[in-house]
């Protein structure tokens, strides 16, 4: 084998190694995040992606849904089981009626979610709410399909939560 040859083997190699080593980082970016990735028990994603953090609300209504029931259920399950988080419950509505209205409307949601929780055994105390009326939609469009997602409380995770 000659010097030249010897030289492009080491580069090809050389190349092979670096390309080995970029598929074994993207594997391990994709293992720990993204949304096909393991959450970590205790974390906001595992909140969001095996328990549930928002709630849907009929047209014109702040009573809860069984659906929303149920997730809430998980949701107090999950609080439970990590005592030192504390959520956020975000009353939202859609973009039809007037601002005040609609504040009002978001208000009770949050509330209805809020009590909800509570009657499940949450402390009070690790719970608070807010009302964003029409102000912070899901979805953008002048259609049922929009405004569904927008009638919604959602629970965010405040503080404690797992982070690594």
């Amino acid at each position: 084998m000659n010097r030249r040859d010897s030289f492009k083997m080491a580069a090809g190699l050389g190349a092979l190694l670096a390309l080995a080593a970029c598929s074994k980082k993207k594997t391990d970016l994709d293992a720990n995040s993204g949304p096909g990735a393991a959450a970590i028990p205790g974390s906001e994603q595992d909140f969001a992606v095996n328990v549930g953090d928002r709630v849907f609300f009929l047209e014109d209504q702040s009573t809860l849904t069984p659906e929303a029931q149920e997730t809430l259920r998980r949701q107090a399950a999950w609080l439970q089981k990590y005592p030192a988080v504390t959520v956020q419950v975000e009353g939202h509505a859609d973009e039809r009626g007037t601002r005040e209205y609609n504040i009002a409307l978001s208000a009770r949601r949050a509330t209805a979610t809020r009590e909800f929780l509570i009657a499940q055994g949450v402390k009070g105390s690790r719970i608070s709410s807010i009302a964003y009326g029409k102000e912070r939609p899901a979805a953008l469009c002048d259609a049922e399909q929009c405004w569904s997602q927008n009638r919604r409380a959602v629970t965010v995770i405040t503080g404690g939560a797992k982070t690594s």
